[in-house]
């Protein structure tokens, strides 16, 4: 039984995985509200790149150590032009509450309705909860993914992030 269960949870997540777009994919538009309620698209963001980084819950250790890895980071982010935005299936209020104790300076969008993350592949099971599995997706400037992070370590993933940001643009600056 336990054999079953296991390849069960298996072929589930690879199929989650194997559904996420891939690098050279066009990046599934989104429309969903932030942390203020204001309303964020993929297409708002044209032109320039995007970190958009999937986790589990706010609050919660892993998802805050990343968050705050990423404020830490925001700087670097801002003077590359990368704008870094969260998305959880948390609620607006929830965000709004993240976002204010941690001192979150970038947008985090709620996916109440849990579309984004079926349409990225990353809505997971986790203790009978749909929750986003911790992935991000690194957005070029037309709307293309340009790297998918399928095995994310909250604690190292914003240098990560930055370096890998630095080889594609100057990649596709030659």
């Amino acid at each position: 039984m336990h054999k079953l269960i296991a390849s069960l949870l298996l072929l589930a997540l690879a199929t989650a995985a194997q559904s996420a777009p891939q690098p050279g994919d066009a990046a599934p538009a989104f429309r969903l509200q932030d942390q203020n309620g204001d309303w964020h698209s993929l297409s708002d963001y044209k032109g320039q790149w995007v970190a958009l980084y999937f986790y589990p819950k706010d609050d919660t250790p892993g998802c805050t150590t990343e968050a705050c890895a990423f404020r830490d980071d925001v700087f670097k982010f801002k003077k590359m032009g990368v704008a870094v935005v969260g998305v959880s299936v948390d609620d607006v209020a929830s965000h709004k509450a993240f976002a204010e104790k941690h001192k979150l300076p970038f947008t985090l969008l709620a996916d109440a309705e849990k579309s984004v993350a079926k349409e990225y592949g990353v809505l997971t099971t986790y203790n009978g909860a749909e929750l986003a599995s911790r992935q991000t997706f690194l957005i070029d400037p037309e709307g293309n993914v340009a790297k998918h992070y399928d095995k994310v370590q909250a604690d190292r993933h914003s240098p990560e992030v930055l370096a890998d940001l630095e080889t594609l643009m100057a990649e596709r600056s030659d």
